[in-house]
């Protein structure tokens, strides 16, 4: 029996689900063929619409785990097709260059202090060569995975991209725009990938680890974080993983036996900044929106921490706000929207501050006037409070944390967000600034709406999605706020400095990983 959250689309298959609580559903084992057509049908429904969908993979569940784990993927570093604009998929000819050495050696030197009992490598050169550099002088072997390698592009491989266009022509463009339902050779290399992923993870999960280090491709580990909490083919390109990037996820032993839960704990963190200029998903993008958490306040030390926004930052929490304002330096945020809390506030008056002085702080730009406002649907502490259950000493930066809520509260939260989520698009869709930059800064809880509102989710995700205070989240637009977004980074804390989160250790329990 497989465990996860309902969707609409779904709900057309009432014969696959039963209902369970914490809002997630069981889906009964079915065959991967059956799996696979079932990828394909919705996501020709998908295409059909011009929307993403949040249909779920259904496919046979995952194995049960006796102790929580965590797993860390990481991407190869920059290879020589990367730099020569080649599609590479499966093919094996091509090497890390030195800035692809360079990457995996910020990587190691990122996760050098963490602890991993395992790493599994794809077999291709260019990934291997980066789990090597990453895993040091580790004693334990390098397992390497044939099902890790990267999406099987067939006759695409070896193509320059133009060559690609111009010899393919409407594939390529299919390729491009709707790659759920991309073919070549006879082959869908999306779905085939969704259920080569699903296959990766019964082989990690089954292996006794609590912490786990996967080094492979880009689309091989969008696929493995998609499938792990439930995504579709639809959702390929919407959560980037650059050269280098590290994504973590984390899973829980499920309390009746079954399919452990899973959080995404962070999406692409990496070795170069988040908000630098660059592509999202080979495209550029000019609308971008960041999603900033307060730093750790002073009522953070008592009982009731998932409410302390209304508490003044504490010197760590300034410190953090700080780190946040020098990582948007170099950007031209437009306008800055907080939640009305004064930790929000003082977050988005730091940023503000840096802004407007970058000029006198060496950076390349001239003086300029940030708009700094106060939404009050983005104040979600006092919808948790509403809650009836005990949620003293629940901290709100645990993975997961949000699922102790009831359905009544998350739906309010949902909801709420729902206003502010619409209201951004339609500050974004402002045809007067062709490239703008807006600011968010609130709970950790309602940038997860936010996001799941980005991804055309529902509410019942909101427990598969992590943020740590201080964290810094960006979502693209490439085509614009009527397009989809691209998350280009989630729970991103690498500009904290040595007051970082560790990734492979638990912010709330050692023994845990």
């Amino acid at each position: 029996m497989l465990s996860f959250p309902v969707t609409p689309s779904l709900l057309n298959h009432s014969h696959l689900l039963h209902h369970r609580p914490y809002f997630s559903f069981t889906v009964r084992s079915s065959s991967s063929s059956s799996a696979v057509q079932e990828v394909e049908e919705s996501s020709k429904s998908t295409a059909d619409a011009g929307e993403l969908s949040s249909e779920l993979y259904v496919s046979p569940p995952f194995p049960q785990i006796r102790a929580a784990k965590r797993v860390v993927l990481v991407r190869h570093g920059q290879s020589t097709w990367n730099a020569e604009g080649r599609i590479q998929g499966s093919s094996d000819f091509s090497v890390l260059t030195k800035k692809g050495e360079a990457q995996a050696e910020t990587s190691r030197q990122m996760l050098f202090d963490e602890s991993f009992d395992v790493c599994f490598s794809s077999p291709l050169i260019r990934s291997k060569r980066t789990a090597e550099i990453i895993w040091g002088n580790r004693k334990e072997e390098i397992l390497t995975d044939y099902d890790l390698r990267e999406i099987d592009l067939y006759s695409f491989q070896g193509l320059l991209k133009h060559e690609g266009k111009t010899k393919f022509g409407p594939a390529y463009r299919q390729w491009q725009v709707n790659p759920a339902n991309f073919s070549i050779d006879g082959h869908y290399p999306v779905r085939e990938l969704w259920a080569r992923a699903r296959n990766c993870w019964t082989k990690i999960l089954a292996h006794e680890s609590k912490s786990v280090l996967v080094v492979a491709h880009n689309a091989v580990n969008q696929a493995l974080v998609a499938t792990a909490i439930g995504l579709g083919t639809g959702f390929f390109r919407i959560l980037l993983q650059s050269n280098c990037g590290v994504s973590v996820l984390d899973f829980t032993p499920s309390v009746d036996g079954g399919s452990p839960h899973i959080c995404l704990n962070r999406l692409n963190q990496t070795p170069n900044s988040p908000v630098a200029a660059g592509s999202s998903g080979g495209r550029k993008a000019s609308k971008r929106i960041i999603l900033v958490c307060y730093g750790t306040t002073q009522g953070d030390s008592e009982a009731s921490v998932a409410y302390s926004a209304e508490q003044p930052m504490n010197m760590l929490g300034i410190i953090q706000a700080q780190k946040t304002a020098e990582l948007l330096l170099d950007l031209n945020v437009s306008s800055i929207v907080s939640s009305p809390k004064n930790a929000c506030v003082q977050t988005a008056e730091a940023i503000s501050r840096v802004q407007e002085a970058a000029d006198c702080l060496g950076a390349d730009c001239v003086p300029r006037y940030v708009e700094l406002k106060k939404m009050n649907d983005l104040d979600v502490e006092d919808i948790l409070q509403q809650s009836k259950k005990d949620t003293v000493g629940v901290a709100p930066f645990q993975p997961g944390w949000l699922k102790g809520f009831e359905d009544e509260v998350l739906s309010t939260l949902w909801n709420q967000s729902g206003k502010v989520w619409q209201s951004l698009l339609t500050e974004q869709s402002d045809e007067a600034e062709p490239e703008k930059v807006v600011v968010v800064v609130g709970h950790p809880a309602a940038h997860i709406a936010l996001m799941g509102h980005c991804l055309n989710l529902t509410k019942e995700w909101m427990g598969s999605f992590h943020l740590d205070a201080g964290s810094v989240s960006v979502i693209d637009f490439p085509d614009g706020p009527a397009g989809r977004g691209v998350i280009r980074c989630i729970n991103y804390t690498a500009h904290l400095g040595r007051w970082s989160i560790p990734i492979t250790r638990s912010t709330v329990d050692d023994e845990e990983f």
